[in-house]
């Protein structure tokens, strides 16, 4: 009981600074799919058409802020884009490449086998466009953050009013889903923002949809072969636990 009451006492202690200060705690992000996310489960995978749309929200909304460092263009071929769309797309950006003959730095337009394009040359850069926030890489934002799909989903989708009581600092926006409630980047996502090639209507909802599952993919581009490789393994080891079980019987019932 001693130690049960001295526990209680350092939770006490320990939290109570925090909600003295007002943190908002982050709530349990909503699972977005009734059965959960096509790539989870023991036989999930990607869609590839969502994961198309939420290559293009990242490129015309999110490419302009964050990163992704970990992505050549060249892998966009595993979403179902062909050679030459591959091509198009990387030749929209411009890279700096060189030394040439004559030992200056030139920039061409950029190869499915560059990396993405970054929005800004340095940190600093990355800092001074964005009131001093640092827009981290997204490259692995799903295995980063705890909750996964579920937490950057509600996070491009709770945006909202904050409560009367509640103090904003300069240039915050209120997201409840957000640590402390407060984060400098705005809303990305509003009705309409992209035009879907395919026709989808680019509702805040569906393309927040779509461009997690691409961020997921991005994280883990191999899920898909992980599992396959995995299934295969396990009916492995299911048929030799089998035929050793049945050898050890044959061998033990002739000593008997």
């Amino acid at each position: 009981m001693t130690k049960i009451a001295i526990f209680s006492a350092l939770a006490v202690i320990m939290t109570g600074p925090a909600l003295a200060a007002g943190t908002v705690l982050e709530p349990h992000p909503p699972t977005t799919f009734k059965d959960g996310w096509p790539q989870q489960g023991l036989n999930g995978t990607f869609d590839r058409a969502a994961l198309q749309r939420g290559f293009q929200v990242y490129k015309q909304v999110c490419s302009s802020c964050h990163s992704m460092n970990l992505l050549a263009y060249r892998n966009l071929t595993a979403l179902g884009f062909s050679d030459d769309e591959v091509k198009a797309i990387a030749a929209g950006y411009t890279v700096k490449d060189g030394p040439n003959d004559e030992g200056e730095m030139f920039e061409r337009a950029a190869r499915p086998s560059d990396h993405f394009v970054k929005p800004f040359p340095n940190e600093q850069a990355a800092r001074a466009a964005n009131n001093g926030a640092l827009p981290p890489d997204l490259s692995l934002m799903i295995k980063a953050r705890h909750h996964g799909e579920n937490y950057v989903y509600s996070l491009l989708t709770g945006y909202k009013e904050p409560p009367a009581d509640m103090k904003m600092g300069v240039g915050m926006n209120y997201n409840p889903y957000f640590p402390g409630g407060q984060i400098a980047m705005a809303a990305p996502l509003s009705e309409g923002v992209v035009t879907y090639a395919d026709g989808t209507t680019a509702s805040v909802d569906q393309m927040a949809q779509d461009v997690v599952q691409f961020l997921s993919w991005a994280a883990e581009p191999h899920l898909e072969d992980r599992k396959q490789t995995g299934i295969k393994v396990i009916l492995f080891l299911a048929t030799f636990a089998t035929i050793m079980y049945l050898v050890k019987r044959k061998i033990w019932a002739q000593l008997h």
